[in-house]
């Protein structure tokens, strides 16, 4: 028989440093999770992504036992890394901070395409390209 799920819980984490400080304590502490147990098993799974934002999905049952998956890191920060910037533009529209190519775009895409609405790679590039957009990032046509 099935566990009977409690909750499900989204967190971005630095990976490989998860502390039981917040945001992790705060987020998990009133699930009577055991926080610090959280946070190894986090911290083992994501050793080797060191540097990146890792978004988790956690499902957290009503033994207070867990399970989780990470997900790819947010396009953004896909984006910053790619193109070498610190952050986005402070005004989008009006200054942009970088070009992005389309090559860039579709490797972009295709890293990103397990965790999207989508599994046209034609439509990922796009959803990729208007978060670059947003962020300030001039895209070749």
């Amino acid at each position: 028989m099935a566990k009977e799920v409690k909750q499900i819980v989204k967190l971005q984490l630095q990976a490989g440093k998860a502390t039981p400080a917040p945001p992790v304590g705060t987020a998990l502490g009133p699930h009577g999770v055991n926080i610090q147990d959280f946070c190894t098993k986090f911290n083992e799974a994501s050793k080797n992504r060191m540097g990146e934002v890792v978004p988790v999905l956690m499902t957290i049952y009503q033994d207070r036992s867990f399970d989780f998956v990470m997900k790819t890191a947010p396009a953004s920060d896909m984006i910053k890394k790619k193109l070498n910037l610190a952050k986005g533009s402070g005004r989008p529209l009006q200054d942009k901070v970088a070009t992005l190519t389309q090559t860039q775009i579709t490797e972009i895409a295709q890293a990103k395409l397990p965790d999207l609405n989508t599994k046209d790679i034609e439509q990922a590039k796009k959803i990729i390209a208007g978060t670059a957009r947003q962020m300030g990032v001039k895209v070749e046509e």
